[in-house]
């Protein structure tokens, strides 16, 4: 029996809306693949960029460093021999400084942000930490971008650009019971020589 007018008509209709949809789909499939694609090319223009910039900032930071070194060395260097042991019961629990130095320049409130160079030690006398590297300084620390033990923060309070101080730090204003990995013991207070060299 012939297929009458109206179902031929149905089921072409359902042909072409079934190769539209496949076309649609297909063509959908090609346009996200290409969107891929110009994603994947931006995101690598995008990191060629941001690798660029940081090892701009890089070369910048480690000239600056340099700088700052060939001015500074010689004048930090004096007080490399100011680590040694320190009888640790009579720290005390407030944090005690003394003037090597007395700065010009502005003088350092609790919120300034500034840059220094220092060097840390632990009542055997050991130094942890510290800004002299052989014969150049490492890049002063910057207030700015890190936070600081208690006791240093409490202990630069007053002290003026150019100024040296030394830091004596009860454990509980350091590291307190948790020390700072192999280096600093539990409980352990610190002393720090610090030269401010300037404000942010």
């Amino acid at each position: 029996m012939a297929t009458p007018r109206s179902q031929r008509i149905g089921i072409w209709i359902i042909a072409i809306v079934m190769l539209v949809g496949t076309i649609g789909s297909f063509a959908v499939m090609v346009l996200a693949s290409k969107n891929a694609k110009i994603d994947q090319e931006q995101q690598a223009k995008l990191y060629a960029e941001y690798q660029k910039q940081a090892e701009e900032q890089q070369k910048k930071t480690e000239k600056e460093a340099g700088e700052l070194s060939l001015k500074y060395f010689t004048e930090f260097k004096q007080y490399e021999g100011q680590p040694a042991t320190f009888d640790e019961k009579s720290v005390g629990d407030k944090v005690s400084t003394n003037d090597l130095k007395q700065g010009d320049g502005a003088t350092l409130t609790k919120d300034t942000k500034y840059t220094a160079y220092y060097i840390g030690w632990t009542p055997k006398g050991k130094v942890f930490d510290s800004s002299i590297d052989g014969d150049k300084l490492k890049a002063p620390i910057d207030t700015s971008l890190m936070q600081l033990i208690p006791g240093w923060s409490e202990g630069v309070v007053g002290m003026k650009v150019g100024g040296v101080r030394v830091i004596t730090i009860p454990s509980d204003l350091a590291y307190g019971e948790k020390g700072s990995g192999d280096v600093i013991p539990p409980n352990t207070p610190l002393k720090f020589v610090v030269m401010v060299i300037a404000t942010k």
